[in-house]
Order: C-alpha cells, then sequence, then structure tokens
C-alpha cells in the first residue's frame, strides 16, 4: 500500500487506509490493483452495484443536459419520480433531498406541523426507541438518545421521549397530549441489525390510531428494496402516515426522500419546508434509473431468494463457529453476524477486509452485510467461504 499523506479532511473518521479506484457490479479494486468482494455496499447505498450502466448512461445523459435549477421551477423529472414513488408505495406525495437526515429532520417536522395547522402546536413530542439512530443532525442524535453521539453537543434538543425497542407497554404510557408521532425503524441499522417484530410492527400502527398521532417510519436503510419489497414495512402489511428514506434510493448518487400521505403532509405548504439541492435534475435523473432497474418484473423476487441463501448459508457458518458467532439477524439483504463477546466485531471485519471481504460493523458486536441487490448466490458462496476461513483462523488462534 502507497504511502498515505497527512489528510486536510476532518478527522472525523477512522479511515482505512484502503483507496478505491473503481468498481464494478458487486466488486471494487483499490489503487494497488486488488480486487474486494463488496457486502457493504457503502452503507446500503450502492444498491445496484458499481458503475450499473443504467445507471451511468442516465447520468451521463443528464450531465449534458442540465445539473441544477431552484425548486422555483417544475423539474419534470422529479414529477416522473414523485408519481413512481406513490405508485409502489403507501403515499400520496414526496419531498425530494439531498441525504437520510435531512429526510428524518423534515419526517420530525411533518410530523409537528401536522398536528399545528390541525390547531394542536402542543402536540410535538415524538416517541422513539432505544437502539436507533436517524442520522447526526441535533435534533436525530437527540432522538436516537445515544449518549456516544449526544456527548459534548450541549442542551440535548427537546421533543423526544425514549422507550425500550419492542416493548409496547412502555411505548404506550409514553404517549400524552403533547405527543405528535411514533418513530422508528423497522430494521435498526447501527443498532445492530434488530428487526422489529412485525406483530408490533401492526400494534405500533393500532396505538397511533387509538391515540390520534402519526406512525412515520425511518425506511433509509431498510428501503428500495433491500429486503426483497420496496419498503420493510410491508411485510407487516401496515401503512405507515409518512417515512424517510435515503441511500439505495439513488444507488450511490446523494439522494433521499420524504413519502406521505396526503393527509400527513397537509401542513407542508409554500413556505414551511425548502431545500436548495433537493431533487435537483441529475438526482432525479438517477433515481428513475434505479426505479427502472428495481423494478423490473422479478427482480424483487430474486432479491428474496438470494437473501434466503444468505441467511441459510450465514446459519450454517453460526452452527460451525460457536466460539465466534452468537446468532444471526435481520431480513433480504441487510443482515447480521453477531460476534460472541470476546470476539471484536470491528476487528473480525478487519481480518475480513484483509482476506478480500468488505463488510461493515453495528451496535451489539455485529458484522453487517450489505451486499448490492444484484448480488448473485455464487457470490455469497464466495462471502461465506471468506467467513468460514477467517473464522476458523479465529477460532485455532483463540484455542
Amino acid at each position: 500500500m502507497s504511502e498515505v499523506q497527512q489528510s486536510a479532511v476532518m478527522n472525523t473518521y477512522a479511515r482505512s487506509p484502503i483507496a478505491f479506484d473503481r468498481g464494478e457490479g458487486v466488486y471494487l479494486w483499490d489503487t494497488d490493483g486488488r480486487r474486494y468482494l463488496d457486502f457493504y455496499a457503502g452503507i446500503a447505498v450502492n444498491s445496484l452495484g458499481h458503475a450499473h450502466p443504467h445507471l451511468v448512461a442516465a447520468l451521463k445523459a443528464q450531465a449534458e443536459k442540465l445539473w441544477h435549477v431552484a425548486n422555483l421551477y417544475t423539474i419534470p423529472e422529479g414529477e416522473k419520480l414523485a408519481k413512481r414513488l406513490t405508485e409502489n408505495s403507501f403515499a400520496d406525495r414526496v419531498f425530494f433531498t439531498n441525504s437520510g437526515v435531512e429526510a428524518l429532520e423534515g419526517l420530525i417536522k411533518l410530523a409537528r406541523r401536522y398536528h399545528a395547522a390541525g390547531g394542536n402546536p402542543e402536540r410535538y413530542r415524538v416517541v422513539t426507541v432505544e437502539g436507533a439512530f436517524h442520522g447526526r443532525s441535533l435534533a436525530t442524535i437527540a432522538a436516537a438518545n445515544n449518549k456516544k453521539y449526544l456527548d459534548g453537543f450541549g442542551p440535548k434538543v427537546d421533543g423526544f421521549d425514549n422507550v425500550p425497542f419492542g416493548n409496547m407497554n412502555a411505548l404506550r404510557d409514553a404517549i400524552g397530549p403533547e405527543t405528535a408521532a411514533i418513530l422508528l425503524e423497522p430494521i435498526q441499522g447501527e443498532g445492530g441489525i434488530r428487526a422489529a417484530d412485525l406483530d408490533y410492527l401492526r400494534q405500533l400502527r393500532a396505538a397511533a390510531d387509538e391515540f390520534g398521532i402519526l406512525l412515520i417510519l425511518d425506511e433509509v436503510q431498510s428501503g428500495n428494496g433491500r429486503t426483497g419489497k420496496m419498503w420493510a414495512h410491508e411485510w407487516a402489511g401496515i401503512e405507515p402516515d409518512a417515512i424517510a428514506t435515503a441511500k439505495g434510493i439513488g444507488g450511490g448518487f446523494p439522494m433521499g426522500a420524504i413519502l406521505a400521505k396526503e393527509e400527513a403532509a397537509r401542513g407542508l405548504t409554500p413556505g414551511t419546508h425548502g431545500t436548495t439541492f433537493g431533487g435537483n435534475p441529475l438526482a432525479m435523473a438517477v433515481g428513475n434509473a434505479v426505479l427502472d432497474v428495481i423494478g423490473e418484473p422479478g427482480f424483487m423476487e430474486r432479491v428474496e431468494k438470494v437473501g434466503d441463501y444468505l441467511w441459510d448459508k450465514m446459519a450454517g457458518l453460526v452452527a460451525k463457529h460457536p466460539t465466534v458467532f452468537a446468532g444471526q439477524r435481520g431480513a433480504g439483504l441487510m443482515q447480521g453476524l453477531a460476534c460472541q463477546p470476546d470476539v471484536s466485531n470491528l476487528e473480525f471485519l478487519n481480518a475480513l477486509r484483509e482476506a478480500g471481504l468488505l463488510t461493515v460493523g453495528a451496535g451489539e458486536n455485529v458484522i453487517r452485510l450489505l451486499p448490492p441487490l444484484i448480488v448473485e448466490e455464487k457470490h455469497v458462496d464466495e462471502a461465506a467461504a471468506i467467513i468460514d476461513t477467517v473464522a476458523g483462523q479465529w477460532s485455532k488462534k483463540d484455542a
């Protein structure tokens, strides 16, 4: 590996010295020419892998026409993408953003504004759950209530009531006259690939209806086909009032969105919310190209099938290496391997990287497996073989 010069980039990430030069499909090559199997996809962002020809063509074509116009004007590609998203969801309205955290901020504002527009401005609080991750803005770190992300940033933003994940009694007890909404991820990503029980999601929908509040979901990581359905909440057969999404929706291009029912979006009228770059022509062209691909007949079914195959392969590895792995979690192509307490997930993923497999860590000592949605069974076999080898070496090392 070539020598790394002193970086002028702020030191907010513990970056590896590896730098990637190019990618194709499910593989990346570093600047020294070494190939890696990508099972983290930029943390669930590169949904169609690297240099997907349809996405490349769409971006090139749009770049030669128009990069940016303000949202004071109609953006035809945005109108088209919004219509397609509503046709593939519960929603009636879409607001485009640049990122997941921007979408979450807007989602929280939507919930507060909904009640204010209905004559109840005192309803501004949001019930959230432990283990959540909603982004790094002041409001979203307050929503997640993780001390690690709150420390050193002054008083916590008011308006959030945090309860244990999966505990309906605690959640119902937290709902009061000031409550505006319930917010959670159908599958917690950063928190450790913890999937909400489907009946728990159904009970959340029922509680929101009972108390006249909104059910708003963070589908930044779990949405856009990652679980084998367009949205993870669909597995529970429910409809939220609004969701925030990002990551895979742009296939690697910075993009996010808020999707909402007409009634939920009633308070967001001209002048109440906005964005400079959200919904720009470049993002919209790529977003439409992503939907072209994941909307192809059989695409979601293939994601579900390969997800099941990945689950079975990982189950075999958990059974084979009980001193290394404590279990597995997740759904579709959003899965996690929980390491035993004496096995550092970060050290293990470093060993995987050295062996040619890229993964990413998560809370509760979990290794996340987030391959591109175009992954095939042969790639799962390749990843499983690498994990098997590293786990075997790990067991011998500790023996």
